[in-house]
């Protein structure tokens, strides 16, 4: 166990962790990252990218993480290993406890620990990631033009991915366990003006198959009624839109939180309603969660921690 004083403590990886940590490193704050359950954040389980600047040819999203961690070391950051379990916001410097049990004393924070999608619990989801499941049509959708997917889910993030991908893809179903769909009027008749895209709804998935690559779903209709059927339909792309859960857990009760557990920010900086606790990335933004995006709110973050550490 050890103390270790940092001027800056960042706590989660990926594009908005490694930016930040990039940033502030050349600002000479010689910041301390932790990168927490899965370094590299969301990306590193997405196979190809090809929508992040500077990658003309695409790279992999396990490569575009190593490229920004390996550039932030190269400037000093101290990244590390490790999961922070606890903090303590109530006065500066701000405290951490790591799961190896060593305090971190920091006179800023910057939490960049992302949001994690959800699931259906079904084994075969982690089976065929990036192998035909997606949890985001903007990022993936590219690689299904002209084929058959579909979309889990009946609230308007579901109904935004399918008419995204009805543009993209040949054919579009979209999977909702209800009798209804829960968007927005307007959603739903844009979805239902669509002609390639089909609703089924009462249906469950049960299961998806395939040899390496996902080629279709287990689905029921009615499940539990007299109507209950069975059918398998083939697929090249699955995508879930059923919401993403912001990592946000050991925050509550230290800062403010919006009603889904997003870290609220002042709108006009990444500033927390705690001075000098700043948040980047998608664990507050339920609206984008793109790596450009992600990345982007990482510099603004580290230059609102260099300001910040100036006054």
């Amino acid at each position: 166990m050890e103390t270790i004083k940092t001027n800056v403590l960042i706590i989660g990886s990926g594009p908005a962790g490694y930016t930040a940590a990039l940033y502030t490193s050349r600002a000479n704050l010689n910041p301390v990252l932790y990168e927490g359950h899965q370094p590299g954040g969301q990306l590193t389980i997405t196979t190809e990218v090809e929508n992040f600047p500077g990658y003309p040819e695409g790279t992999t999203g396990t490569q575009l993480m190593d490229d920004i961690r390996r550039q932030a070391i190269r400037f000093g950051a101290d990244v590390r290993s490790g999961i922070i379990t606890s903090v303590d916001f109530s006065k500066r410097p701000f405290k951490a406890i790591t799961d190896s049990g060593d305090e971190i004393e920091a006179q800023s924070v910057i939490i960049s620990t992302g949001a994690s999608a959800k699931f259906l619990g079904l084994p075969d989801e982690q089976k065929y990631m990036g192998l035909g499941v997606s949890a985001c049509a903007t990022c993936d959708g590219f690689f299904y033009r002209g084929k058959r997917v579909a979309v889990v889910g009946g609230g308007d993030t579901a109904c935004e991915e399918a008419l995204y991908l009805s543009n993209i893809a040949s054919d579009v179903f979209m999977i909702v366990r209800k009798d209804h769909l829960r968007a927005s009027k307007v959603m739903q008749q844009r979805v239902l003006d669509k002609p390639n895209i089909r609703v089924l709804f009462n249906t469950n998935t049960a299961g998806l198959y395939g040899e390496e690559f996902l080629e279709g779903a287990h689905l029921v209709e009615n499940k539990g009624t007299d109507l209950e059927q069975h059918n398998d339909v083939a697929l090249d792309g699955f995508f879930l839109a059923i919401g993403h859960k912001p990592n946000t857990d050991i925050f509550k009760g230290q800062i403010d939180l919006d009603e889904q557990g997003y870290i609220i920010t002042d709108g006009h900086s990444t500033a927390t309603n705690v001075e000098g606790v700043f948040a980047a990335g998608d664990v507050a933004d339920p609206h984008y969660r793109q790596a450009i995006t992600a990345a982007g709110s990482g510099c603004r973050a580290a230059l609102d921690v260099e300001r910040f550490l100036a006054l």
